[in-house]
């Protein structure tokens, strides 16, 4: 069964399940969602053997599209999977070569794109401790996926917390996850080798505070990072980018917040600036980048009945799409304004939140593509960014 321990936040479930038996119940007293009419498309099977499909993360760069995740058989047992489309309508398997015995059984759960070539971050929970074994997987020329042999501690370790989202940037390629030194990175030219840093100045725990990185994307000057900072003496976090011209110095800034628990989960490079959303209290908020410096957007969401958490954010043609989980749904949130205000629209599929459950989307022109995961298996949806007005 899949964790998802690349979400994993130190604390935040006691913190944001704290008063949950009170929290008002909203369902009859906001609109329904608009309705959207998604298109189905298909993806076909990956080679080897039939089982369940597991969607986990889709990008889209340079006249390429990308859907990665797995195949999960009546046992449990995974393989990698990942599909290619030259238009977003019609798709292909690809080749996947694994070269270790946990990488044969990775999920592929985060991709990257630069210049119209993928890289991928899998991993399988395994070993005596159940520890993640965590693989990165890069493209070669014959078009096949091949997994990036590294040794344990690049990933793993004693110091060893999570590994979060893979980026592709001008730059090359960019990780980032956490050590227990606190927000960490890795870093790479060609998806070839990655150089781990941890205990980086601004990026790391230091005494302002403890870090936690959650996303990254590439920018023109460089890598943006978002994450959270929990202060000594507070039980809240504060919502935290970092920039970086190379991936290796990092210079930190705290963004507006207020008393509440908040967190940047996500974040998106769009026109006019990136946008960045994540946790604000037990619903969600947006944050933007302007040309004096970060800003707070609108708030949007519904209290749940657990843990809220972003699970995907795509933005073009001047509009935004959020997908977040309340604790017991995954809902669809849209905005035309970077942020600023948010109206809730329908899923093509309804997904319960839990294990196994997951909601991704890419935006490339005028156009949305959406991958679910209701927990039996992974659906590709398409429908045009007017439509989600």
């Amino acid at each position: 069964m899949r964790r998802r321990w690349w979400w994993a936040v130190l604390g935040v479930a006691a913190v944001l399940l704290s008063g949950c038996d009170s929290a008002p119940r909203v369902d009859g007293d906001v609109p329904a969602p608009a309705e959207v009419a998604w298109q189905r498309l298909t993806l076909p099977d990956p080679p080897g053997p039939k089982g369940r499909v597991l969607l986990r993360d889709a990008v889209a760069c340079a006249g390429r599209w990308f859907v990665v995740g797995g195949v999960a058989d009546a046992a449990g047992a995974t393989r990698p999977a990942a599909w290619v489309s030259a238009d977003g309508s019609a798709w292909s398997s690809l080749s996947v070569v694994a070269e270790s015995f946990y990488g044969r059984q990775n999920v592929l759960l985060s991709v990257g794109c630069r210049e119209g070539v993928p890289a991928m971050v899998g991993a399988k929970v395994g070993g005596a401790h159940g520890y993640p074994r965590v693989s990165t997987w890069r493209q070669r020329a014959d078009g096949a996926l091949v997994e990036v042999s590294a040794s344990f501690e690049t990933y793993g370790g004693p110091t060893a917390v999570n590994v979060s989202r893979m980026s592709g940037g001008p730059g090359g390629w960019l990780i980032v996850g956490n050590r227990s030194s606190g927000a960490a990175a890795w870093v790479s030219p060609d998806a070839a080798e990655f150089a781990l840093l941890e205990g980086a100045p601004e990026l790391a725990s230091d005494g302002r505070g403890v870090t936690w990185a959650f996303d990254g994307t590439g920018t023109v000057g460089g890598w943006l990072a978002v994450g959270g900072v929990l202060a000594k003496g507070r039980i809240d976090r504060d919502p935290v980018a970092w920039v970086s011209a190379d991936g290796r110095t990092w210079r930190r800034t705290t963004l507006p917040g207020t008393t509440e628990y908040e967190e940047l989960q996500r974040v998106v490079a769009v026109e006019g600036g990136a946008v960045a959303v994540g946790l604000r209290g037990r619903t969600f908020g947006a944050w933007r980048e302007e040309s004096g410096g970060w800003v707070a957007g609108g708030g949007f969401g519904r209290p749940g009945e657990g843990v809220p958490t972003v699970a995907g954010l795509a933005g073009a043609g001047g509009r935004l799409l959020a997908a977040v989980s309340d604790g017991r749904q995954h809902r669809l949130w849209v905005s035309g304004d970077r942020g600023g205000s948010w109206r809730e629209v329908a899923l093509p599929a309804a997904v319960p939140a839990g294990p196994d459950r997951d909601v991704t989307m890419v935006a490339v022109g005028d156009r949305w593509w959406m991958a679910t995961d209701d927990g039996g298996g992974g659906a590709l949806w398409s429908a045009p960014a007017s439509a989600v007005d």
